[in-house]
């Protein structure tokens, strides 16, 4: 209870204080990180949001399962590094450009949550003690303005791809 506790509080924060291997080795931390449900559901009662001010790359969510399990746990992961950075520089680039109210608050808890995860993925590279940052190859996913569909891709890049690394070094749990 205790770390669902601690995880809720982390989640909302712009900093996560969790160690790499908590999120690794604990899958119900990891459900309580992932506030895709709870902004969709927000989404429901914002009407501001119909249509972002400009638009989001969604992240690239594909995977390939031969291709991905012939990368590296340091290929995968800048992969998803990548797809959250651009992911969370549109958000705060529709963040900027909206106008106050529930559209700009839903995007404020997007962009924390998804700064939330690129922490942790980041943390991960220090456990691993690697010390370059391969150039991830880029996957360029199409432009957006529908929030539902950006949160759609946001989720399915976490319990895609981000799942699927997490699982390989579960391993060491």
């Amino acid at each position: 209870v205790l770390v669902m506790v601690l995880s809720i509080v982390a989640s909302e924060l712009s900093h996560v204080c969790t160690k790499p291997l908590d999120f690794v080795c604990n899958s119900e931390a990891r459900a309580v990180m992932n506030k895709v449900k709870d902004l969709e559901d927000e989404m429901v009662d914002c009407s501001a949001v119909a249509s972002l001010p400009s638009p989001i790359q969604l992240p690239c969510i594909r995977i390939h399962k031969a291709t991905w399990e012939k990368k590296s746990v340091h290929e995968r992961r800048a992969e998803i590094l990548l797809s959250l950075g651009t992911l969370a520089q549109d958000v705060r680039t529709a963040r900027t450009l909206s106008q106050p109210g529930c559209g700009l608050t839903l995007l404020e808890r997007l962009e924390r949550n998804i700064n939330n995860y690129l922490h942790v993925v980041k943390l991960l590279h220090g456990e691993q003690g690697e010390l370059a940052e391969p150039q991830a190859k880029s996957c360029l996913g199409r432009d957006s303005k529908d929030l539902g569909l950006v949160l759609k891709h946001f989720g399915r890049l976490l319990k895609g791809k981000l799942e699927w690394l997490i699982v390989e070094m579960a391993k060491g749990c």
